[in-house]
């Protein structure tokens, strides 16, 4: 039964509580009955950032444009062949508001996230509406997390959060139905991408420094691969323990710092580019081969066609 879909709309919770509704009756003998569910989220990422295509051309099918010659993203291409491939959908224009409604199946007139969330304090100035929600989520929030951790789930999150600011609930994505949680604060990126900087603790910009990865502190290993790593270990977790896994893995990348992935450089050296489009095109590199690590991994431990995954975006195309 493995489906994969891409760029999905904000109907994410409603599909997902088919899966909850029919969970909320199953005894824990039943439990790998349920499908696994990931959604891998990325940050910053532009429509025409792969090579898989999404523009539609006048006869409905997609039609390739430059950009899609420039990226490889084989595992995205994998991923499309596999399942649905959604050209029509919505998302804000920044982080925060798209985040809050991935977990909330809400919109930013419902949920009142309509603001990237400023990780040092409110960020609504002299003349922001107060109406609005300039904190995130609360404890009190129904949540997709949530609803799968009740019903039996356990609810992963690896990655970027960027929910609430500092001292208020959602900085931490356990305050928000999450079971576990690595990597994720109120930062909006990271300090460094790269390990031998301990990814912002040990030189870069401190203030964003990622949490968590201590073990990977001080290597070559680069954010992207770790939270791959520790994705992967969470899931074979839930596995062992018999539990169904919602893992919600949303890496830092392709957001700024604009800082090369050194495995994937050569690929894009010596184009007619700017050296930030080259790393830029390092970090798009290094999230496909994540993807296609996962996959990899779910079919390695025999739970593939048990998985649903959910490939998207936060801040729309271009």
């Amino acid at each position: 039964m493995m489906k994969h879909v891409l760029r999905p709309t904000r109907w994410l919770l409603g599909c997902l509580l088919a899966v909850v509704i029919s969970a909320a009756g199953s005894n824990s003998a039943l439990a790998q009955d349920r499908p696994n569910v990931v959604v891998f989220l990325i940050d910053d990422m532009g429509l025409m950032d792969t090579s898989v295509p999404f523009v539609l051309g006048e006869d409905g099918q997609p039609e390739i444009q430059p950009l899609n010659q420039w990226y490889r993203t084989p595992s995205m291409e994998r991923l499309a062949a596999q399942g649905i491939r959604l050209t029509q959908f919505y998302a804000n224009s920044v982080c925060s508001p798209t985040r809050t409604s991935i977990l909330t199946g809400q919109g930013s007139a419902r949920h009142r996230v309509t603001q990237w969330i400023r990780s040092e304090g409110n960020n609504r100035g002299e003349f922001g509406p107060p109406e609005w929600n300039w904190v995130g989520l609360q404890p009190s929030d129904v949540t997709l997390p949530g609803v799968l951790s009740a019903a039996g789930y356990r609810t992963i999150h690896v990655g970027k959060a960027h929910f609430g600011p500092n001292d208020h609930p959602a900085e931490f994505p356990q305050n928000i139905g999450f079971d576990v949680n690595i990597a994720g604060c109120s930062w909006g990126q990271p300090g460094s991408y790269y390990g031998q900087d301990g990814y912002g603790h040990l030189k870069g910009n401190k203030g964003r420094a990622v949490p968590d990865l201590v073990e990977y502190h001080g290597s070559d290993t680069f954010l992207t691969e770790a939270l791959t790593l520790e994705a992967m270990k969470q899931v074979d977790a839930a596995e062992q323990a018999d539990e169904p896994f919602f893992l919600y893995l949303a890496h830092y990348a392709v957001h700024a710092p604009f800082q090369a992935d050194p495995r994937f450089a050569d690929d894009y050296k010596g184009k007619d580019y700017s050296n930030n489009a080259q790393a830029y095109a390092t970090l798009i590199a290094g999230m496909d081969k994540s993807l296609g690590d996962v996959m990899d991994h779910l079919q390695e431990r025999g739970i593939a066609e048990n998985t649903l995954i959910i490939f998207l975006g936060d801040n729309g195309g271009r």
